[in-house]
Order: structure tokens, then C-alpha cells, then sequence
């Protein structure tokens, strides 16, 4: 089925100091019920990307509070999703390249930066496995709700190594929960300086969490 032509809804998420308006497929039950045995192998292509979380919620807002800080400078959204943290970073001033692993949510991100009338951010398609980006030319880089998976720290440490600035930093919007515990200490363990400067409930299409803000710099054995 095609999710991206088919019938839309439209949620309402209040953050960042205003109202936005993000659009998305309006057969969610179809669209998780169509998923088939292959999808669940190393690749997982699960379409996370239809929903909306309470992690982005907050890391919206944090960017909102810290606009002055990224106004003007080169950012790096992952795994962007229906794009409303990197919609929330360009309208701030940012300049955002934002990408996901799946076509069709990159296709809803640029509609919703028309519909709530920001700049459009650069959008890929793209591998975090296999980045086709410049070396050092992210001041900031960010995500929501990424590290589910133990397995995704590995090629997400390298992906920092090799595309933030020596002087850049990291904010990670991640669900209060146990699976993302080890991945702080192992940074830690690697050379990076991680902090939690931002502890808040934050909620989205009628789930509720509570959710860090994580930011991770460079060491001096990183620089």
C-alpha cells in the first residue's frame, strides 16, 4: 500500500512555543499490520516513523530553549521521522540536514515544514551505518528515541566521531528506561563527556513519559 498518497490525519503537538501541525499516514493499524517476517530481520523496518513520541516532544523544546545557541549553525537531526525536531531547528534558525533510513517519512517531513510554514531542512535518505557526510561539519548534532537497540550504539558512536566538530555537541531525547543506561557509560568509557541537563514528562498522541535530555561533547581524547 502506498502511506504516503493515502488518506492523512493531522496531530496537534503544543512545544517550542507554539502549536504545530504534523501530518501523517491516518491507517496506523494497516500500516503495523503489513508488516511482514522479513521485516523483522537485521534491518528491522518497522515503521516507528508513523508515530509521533513524547521524546521528540521534549527535545523540541529544548531546542526551543536553547535557539540562540543553534541559530545559524550547521545541525544534524537522526532518524528524523515526520520531521519535527528539524522542522522546530530550521524555524529556529538552524541550518538542519535531516535524515531517516525509510523514504515515505521523508516524504510527510517536507510536507509538514509547508504546513507550518519554516524553511525547509535538507532531507536524506540515508544509513547511519554507511553516512555519505562530511567529516567535522556538524556543530550539533541530535535525535529522539533512538537508542532502543543496544545494537545501534556502535555505528552511532562512530557517526559522531567523524561528522561533529571537535568543539560540537550532542543532545539525545530519550525515554526514562533501563536498555538506555549502559550507553552513557560506555561513551563515558570511550572518551566522551555526557551530562543530563533536562529531566521532564512529555506527551504525545495520548502517552505520557518521562524523558532526559542527554548531551554528550568531546573529550580531549576525542579532539
Amino acid at each position: 500500500m502506498d502511506w504516503v498518497s493515502g488518506d492523512r490525519e493531522i496531530i496537534s503537538v503544543s512545544t517550542a512555543g507554539r502549536d504545530w501541525k504534523i501530518e501523517r499516514t491516518a491507517d496506523l493499524e494497516s500500516l503495523w499490520n503489513s508488516i511482514g517476517e522479513d521485516d523483522f530481520g537485521d534491518d528491522e523496518r518497522l515503521p516507528y516513523w508513523a508515530e509521533l513520541w513524547p521524546a521528540s516532544v521534549l527535545l523540541g523544546e529544548w531546542l526551543y530553549r536553547n535557539r540562540s545557541l543553534i541559530k545559524g549553525k550547521k545541525c544534524l537531526d537522526l532518524g528524523c521521522g515526520l520531521g519535527l525536531t528539524a522542522i522546530i531547528g530550521a524555524s529556529l534558525g538552524a541550518e538542519v540536514v535531516a535524515f531517516d533510513y525509510e523514504y515515505p517519512p521523508l516524504i510527510f517531513a517536507k510536507d509538514n515544514a509547508v504546513l507550518n510554514g519554516t524553511t525547509q531542512p535538507l532531507w536524506l535518505q540515508m544509513d547511519w551505518r554507511e553516512m555519505a557526510l562530511a567529516e567535522n561539519s556538524f556543530d550539533y548534532i541530535w535525535g529522539g528515541d533512538i537508542l532502543y537497540e543496544k545494537r545501534f550504539f556502535e555505528p552511532l558512536e562512530k557517526l559522531f566521531r567523524q561528522v561533529l566538530k571537535p568543539e560540537g555537541t550532542i543532545w539525545m531525547a530519550e525515554p526514562v528506561r533501563d536498555v538506555s543506561t549502559p550507553v552513557w557509560e560506555r561513551l563515558e568509557s570511550l572518551g566522551w563527556k555526557t551530562s543530563l541537563p533536562l529531566t521532564e514528562k512529555a506527551a504525545c498522541c495520548n502517552a505520557e513519559m518521562t524523558v532526559n535530555i542527554r548531551e554528550v561533547v568531546p573529550g580531549i581524547s576525542n579532539i
